[in-house]
């Protein structure tokens, strides 16, 4: 499983047209997509919702990754759908909540599977947030495919030893957990210590107000995704909210 979750968060390049595109074009599709997953209120929106992920999904040809993101969101899904059963809501709508936050989850997940961490410190900075914030950000994004393969190397480790972490009662367990927490946090330390030694070496913070190589410039291309997105998204969000 966690190596299906490290496999999931990675970026991995694609020659495709939403690859290819500005990331502030990306993020303001995922916005839009956003919007309307939020605002869905029937199965027939939201199943709307899906057919429009789906389409930016397929030109990335990342179809299969948004499906694992979604089968991987699948456990917080049914606990949304018991909650809400739970404090008698009917089953209909309960249903139809569920199926909204799977469609939140894969409406942001387009962004993040087709935008570089680069790119996302590019849009950042492109909106003048603070220097640190974005630098914990990005690296926060770089890093953590990073601690998902070392969970995954450590609990094979762990397992190859007699480790057994899914016998027992909870309780036991949680404390079987403790092996493959310990070298965890060990490992992220000394990145981070590495981490924090590369920056001083590089002389982060000396200047107030760093330049950068990079500069986020729109093409013809990005040009028509506007043409395309903005009427599309406009017709559906006037649909939405029953105004058409």
């Amino acid at each position: 499983m966690a190596h299906v979750m490290a496999e999931g968060f990675k970026f991995r390049y694609l020659k495709t047209p939403v690859h290819g595109l500005d990331p502030r074009v990306k993020l303001l599709m995922t916005a839009m997509l956003f919007a309307l997953a939020l605002l869905s209120s029937n199965l027939y929106q939201e199943a709307l919702v899906f057919a429009a992920v789906g389409v930016p999904a397929a030109l990335a040809r990342s179809l299969k990754r948004l499906l694992r993101i979604a089968a991987l969101s699948l456990t917080f899904s049914l606990m949304i759908f018991a909650v809400n059963m739970l404090f008698g809501q009917p089953l209909l709508e309960s249903a139809v909540i569920t199926i909204r936050f799977l469609g939140i989850v894969a409406a942001t997940s387009v962004f993040f599977v087709t935008t570089s961490p680069d790119e996302i410190e590019y849009v950042m900075r492109w909106f003048r947030l603070p220097r640190d914030f974005v630098f914990a950000f990005a690296t926060s994004i770089r890093f953590v495919p990073v601690l998902m393969m070392d969970l995954t190397q450590i609990i094979d480790a762990q397992r190859s030893r007699g480790l057994e972490m899914d016998r027992g009662n909870p309780v036991r367990r949680i404390r079987n957990l403790i092996p493959v927490l310990i070298p965890l946090i060990v490992n992220a330390l000394v990145r981070s210590g590495e981490l924090a030694e590369a920056m001083e070496a590089r002389g982060y913070g000396a200047v107030s107000r760093p330049t950068s190589m990079h500069a986020l410039l729109m093409k013809k291309n990005d040009y028509a995704a506007l043409l395309v997105l903005v009427p599309a998204w406009s017709l559906l969000i006037t649909y939405f909210l029953g105004l058409l």
